[in-house]
């Protein structure tokens, strides 16, 4: 929790902009969480810089969060400074003589950059049309789908970071730096190591029909096999040579209820508020699953979603 005096000393820095007990569930894909104590909205990657080197500087903690997929806020909210970059979002494609490539802000919509591409005839993205996180999220956490994953298409990351001498540097990170595998980097490894502001990914020229073709084949089968409504998306991450969805559907816990929380009935690896369904209401349905499924089948999940916030040592 911060002081009274170090509020007032965010205060004096940021002004107006500087909000405080914001609920987290107008953040977040699920609609749960309680309040950040502080929190500052990035309009654009440079702002973005300029935030999180003030508040190194000044040795303020915080976290940067993005279209609020894959996280699961506390109900006791975030304690300190939460920086939400979606509105950090432009983005500009190479010229037509150009190799094909996209440089996006992080807070970029990832799904709409993804069908922004195939409207000007640019594949490569189709695997993230549905995708609703922002681009520095899906580089964080090496986003994937449909067989495809950022670490297929990212050429190089744009990252604030610290040195270990308290330096800060603004560098391009290669893909082969974020040390990417099965939905983690090395940024997700250690939080706080850097921030990503923008990213540069690869693409192919094709034509808008062909394009448009996959995306919406993809469109298909995602309205077939998974639910609409709030949720954080995949809750655990699939286990080697299984899959996460089949195990729980196995387990029995398919439409298991905990409030308003519910384990879908359309894909079992999918968590959907009904309602008025609290982080304590998902978490207990996480708990369910983990210990039936490591009762039945020896299988220890791993969450996929990060939780945020003040959990009491739950993981």
């Amino acid at each position: 929790m911060m002081t009274a005096f170090e509020l007032e000393a965010m205060r004096a820095v940021f002004g107006e902009r500087l909000q405080t007990g914001v609920p987290m569930a107008r953040y977040t894909t699920a609609h749960t969480g309680g309040p950040a104590e502080a929190l500052l909205v990035a309009n654009t990657a440079n702002n973005l810089a300029e935030i999180a080197q003030t508040l190194w500087q000044i040795g303020a903690p915080f976290r940067v969060l993005g279209g609020g997929s894959n996280v699961l806020v506390s109900d006791a909210g975030i304690s300190g400074m939460v920086v939400v970059l979606n509105r950090a979002r432009q983005v500009r494609f190479s010229e037509p003589h150009e190799t094909p490539t996209v440089w996006a802000e992080s807070g970029a919509n990832f799904g709409a950059l993804a069908r922004t591409a195939a409207a000007r005839g640019l594949a490569g993205l189709e695997w993230a049309a549905g995708i609703p996180g922002t681009v520095g999220g899906a580089v964080v956490g090496n986003a994937g789908a449909h067989g495809g994953d950022m670490s297929a298409n990212l050429v190089l990351a744009e990252i604030l970071h610290q040195e270990p001498g308290g330096g800060i540097q603004r560098t391009q990170w290669p893909v082969e730096r974020l040390e990417y595998s099965y939905r983690c980097s090395a940024l997700k490894h250690q939080p706080g190591r850097g921030i990503v502001l923008a990213a540069v990914l690869h693409l192919e020229r094709s034509t808008p029909e062909a394009v448009q073709t996959k995306i919406e084949a993809f469109a298909a089968h995602r309205q077939r096999t998974q639910p609409p409504g709030p949720s954080t998306g995949s809750m655990f991450k699939n286990p080697p040579g299984e899959r996460a969805g089949r195990l729980i559907d196995a387990a029995g816990l398919k439409g298991s209820r905990v409030g308003d929380a519910e384990i879908s009935m359309l894909h079992a690896n999918f968590f959907i508020n009904r309602g008025q369904a609290t982080s304590a209401d998902f978490y207990a349905l996480i708990e369910k699953a983990r210990s039936t499924v490591q009762e039945k089948f020896g299988v220890a999940l791993e969450l996929e979603v990060e939780l945020l916030g003040d959990w009491e040592g739950k993981q």
